[in-house]
């Protein structure tokens, strides 16, 4: 018997050569990212233990804090990718190249723009930083961490410009392909990582190195191969960028930008409250248990990802029959993956010990539990963001992100310092201050789909 005439191949074969040509693009996506992004987790939790083997639990929370403190200088986007992924996705759909190459080489010039003046703004600011008391770390780390500081931060200002590419790709429906560059860069890592255990001492600067050169060669290496090719007609040129398009990238761009705001203080922040108040250790047991619980959000984002862009399309097209049945199948994939999400809590622990080892990093049941309600509640809520988010409709969203930082801070603190409850409070601070995916995302679905509301609820 031929591969192809086995059972899941066929299955495969009628999955995605059945039903509108908008869903067969997603399927296709959907199964390709399933491949790439599975190999990815693979890959990632391979790497894990090798870092945990160059160096301790203590170190890697350093390295993680020290990410977390850079993260927040993502509010200089601005929103402008976000606004590049809804604007480029429009121009495509009505074969407006010119614009969508005008779109592309503006956001280009602003973000490098930008990110460089932040760069070297940076290198000046960094000399007068002690990075030891930052951190809480121990003083003798301070040359150490002050380098890995300059390290991380050029990485981060040059894969922000560099990663324009795949929010294209993601516009143009093909997330599988963002996903294939970041899993080559997860590769070249890994192997880098493989030689530094294996020829090295444990050093916390040539980890940075190690993880930021690879990712940054990857994408600069993207850039070229896309744009020469495939993305001819988009490239960015000097001659296309006008700033007076700005406005219309902002125009959705700075609702973004607050919403992504939100969503740093409280994604970045949480690390940097452990380190803070119960040391790095202690952020390298919560980065594992969002690691580990994060395998099922991952899923459940390949089979959204293409949705927001086809979302864009469908509700242009009026098409809110086939809005309608994506919601109830996500709805039904949310089922499937709450089930197993069971089943990874209950072998936590055991997990734990076969994949980093016995003594190597202490995680209890109760952290383990809060990171498992803490993504079945983002999954709950993610499919209806990334529908509003794909027609626009962002004013709800807006104003809870502006109330939800509010919110997020003071319980987090409360539950650290007044009650005690280590890192799984950032975790239950996190579910209390998200209540736009869980509450306001469902109705404003309901009001715009079900009962073709306008108004606030579309803009």
């Amino acid at each position: 018997m031929r591969f192809s005439e086995l059972p899941i191949f066929q299955l495969l074969a009628r999955y995605t050569s059945q039903g509108h040509e908008r869903s067969l693009r997603a399927k296709k996506n959907i199964i390709s990212s399933l491949l790439i992004k599975g190999s990815g987790i693979i890959i990632s939790f391979v790497t894990l233990p090798l870092v945990l083997d160059y160096i301790d639990a203590s170190s890697y929370g350093i390295w993680l804090t020290l990410g977390s403190i850079v993260g927040w200088f993502a509010f200089f986007d601005i929103g402008l990718t976000q606004g590049l992924r809804n604007r480029f996705a429009v121009a495509k759909a009505e074969g407006n190249h010119d614009l969508a190459q005008i779109y592309v080489s503006t956001t280009y010039a602003i973000l490098g723009i930008v990110f460089f003046s932040v760069w070297v703004l940076f290198l000046i600011v960094n000399n007068f930083l002690d990075w030891s008391k930052i951190l809480n770390v121990s003083s003798e780390l301070r040359a150490e961490v002050t380098i890995l500081a300059v390290i991380v931060f050029t990485y981060f200002c040059l894969t922000f410009v560099f990663k324009i590419i795949t929010t294209i790709l993601t516009a143009d429906q093909q997330p599988a392909k963002a996903s294939l560059i970041d899993l080559i860069g997860q590769t070249v890592s890994m192997i880098i990582i493989v030689v530094l255990v294996k020829t090295t001492e444990g050093s916390l600067v040539k980890l940075g190195l190690a993880l930021c050169l690879s990712t940054i060669l990857v994408l600069l290496g993207a850039n070229i191969v896309l744009f020469v090719g495939k993305y001819r007609l988009y490239r960015p040129v000097l001659s296309k960028v006008n700033f007076s398009y700005t406005k219309y990238l902002l125009n959705l761009g700075v609702k973004f930008f607050i919403i992504q705001i939100a969503a740093i203080i409280q994604f970045q922040t949480a690390q940097i409250l452990i380190a803070r108040h119960l040391g790095t250790a202690d952020v390298t047991s919560y980065h594992i248990v969002y690691k580990y619980f994060g395998i099922l959000f991952m899923v459940s984002n390949i089979f959204l990802t293409p949705f927001w862009s086809a979302a864009t399309e469908a509700y242009q097209k009026n098409d809110i029959q086939w809005i309608k049945n994506a919601i109830k199948r996500y709805n039904q994939l949310n089922l499937l993956l709450f089930l197993c999400s069971i089943i990874m809590l209950l072998f936590s622990s055991t997990f734990y010990k076969l994949w980093l080892g016995e003594g190597k990093v202490s995680i209890i049941f109760s952290l383990s539990f809060w990171g498992f309600a803490y993504f079945n509640v983002m999954m709950f809520g993610s499919k209806y963001v990334f529908l509003l988010n794909g027609i626009s409709a962002l004013r709800i969203q807006f104003i809870a992100s502006l109330i939800s930082p509010f919110i997020y801070i003071p319980v987090a603190l409360l539950l650290l310092k007044g009650f005690h409850l280590g890192a799984q409070a950032l975790f239950m601070a996190s579910i209390i201050a998200n209540f736009n995916g869980y509450l306001l995302s469902p109705l404003q679905y309901h009001m715009v789909v079900n009962k073709n509301k306008k108004g606030i609820w579309t803009q």
